[in-house]
């Protein structure tokens, strides 16, 4: 019978233990930890939070929510939500330039720009959690007399900025000026509908027009060409003939010119002759040299001419210009 007895204390002993492991493990009870209290005063909605939510600094669990309470102030119609915060200090280990301890002072960090945000934890289920972190950008607004703790200020999460720039917006006016963008670009689709299909058939024609333009400007151009070739073939025949000509006639000339000059010698010799058979008073003499001076001038002459033909070949086709 005792050990009976002792049996069932063991056994009931054992299931208080393992109640309260149970406890201390999921639980937020805390046996051993110790806590600090604080409270986040919300304005607005705090739609989502619950007792028991989160309480995290940038994702990394700190804390959880103990209490959420409504203090409404009937003098000036107003409601603020105090959220009270039990925060676990031995998760945070505060450095200074030479020491790291474990204790955290609250309103220092609140000095240097800790702030509260309430985030949404799950989109699904629609539960929040407030989040910790440093925005020294953000004006620390507190309220006194919401409640005994220290009070953490808050700051507008990114969603809640969001909403507020979404409430912000003139919904109406753009819908209106949506309705009427859309009336103008139906008319707009209704007019081209309309003016399209003659534009379209007219610059058909036009480009027909211009493509048998261009055919035709392109056999002119091809019948042209043609032309031209034959045209410089036709030069280029005629210069190679006259270059042939103006050497045949220089080879002519050459032998031309040496018999003029051995019968100008002949002649002179025959004159000197004739002068040594004449007398000085002799009117025969002075035929002879008038005879003379004129067989010596054009001699003369024929020497100038063929010096210049020599020097441009083609005075015998074009002649001297006067």
């Amino acid at each position: 019978m005792a050990d009976r007895q002792t049996a069932i204390g063991a056994f009931v002993l054992g299931g208080i233990v393992l109640g309260l492991g149970t406890i201390v493990l999921f639980g937020n009870l805390r046996l051993l930890s110790p806590t600090t209290r604080a409270v986040v005063v919300f304005e607005g909605s705090v739609s989502g939070l619950s007792v028991g939510a989160p309480v995290t600094f940038r994702g990394v669990r700190v804390g959880a929510v103990e209490g959420i309470v409504i203090q409404y102030d009937a003098t000036a119609k107003t409601a603020l939500i105090p959220v009270t915060l039990q925060l676990e200090p031995g998760r945070v280990r505060v450095s200074d330039d030479t020491v790291t301890r474990a204790e955290v002072d609250l309103p220092r960090l609140i000095a240097q720009g800790l702030r509260a945000e309430l985030n949404t934890q799950s989109f699904v289920t629609g539960q929040s959690v407030i989040d910790l972190d440093f925005n020294p950008a953000s004006p620390a607004v507190l309220h006194r007399g919401a409640s005994s703790l220290i009070e953490i200020p808050t700051q507008q999460s990114t969603i809640q900025r969001v909403t507020q720039q979404l409430s912000d917006l003139p919904l109406r006016e753009l819908v209106e000026n949506a309705i009427a963008t859309l009336g103008s670009v139906r008319k707009l689709s209704e007019r081209l509908d309309a003016d399209l299909p003659p534009l379209i058939a007219s610059l058909k024609t036009t480009s027909d027009g211009a493509a048998h333009t261009a055919d035709v400007a392109t056999r002119a151009i091809d019948g042209l060409q043609e032309r031209l070739n034959t045209t410089l073939d036709s030069i280029t025949q005629l210069t190679a003939n006259a270059d042939k000509r103006l050497g045949e006639r220089s080879a002519d000339l050459r032998v031309l010119l040496t018999s003029t000059t051995q019968t100008v010698v002949q002649t002179r010799d025959v004159l000197n002759e004739l002068r040594s058979l004449t007398s000085n008073r002799g009117t025969a003499r002075a035929n002879l040299e008038a005879t003379l001076r004129d067989l010596a001038a054009a001699a003369a002459s024929l020497r100038g001419f063929a010096s210049d033909v020599e020097r441009n070949p083609q005075l015998l086709l074009t002649g001297r210009r006067p």
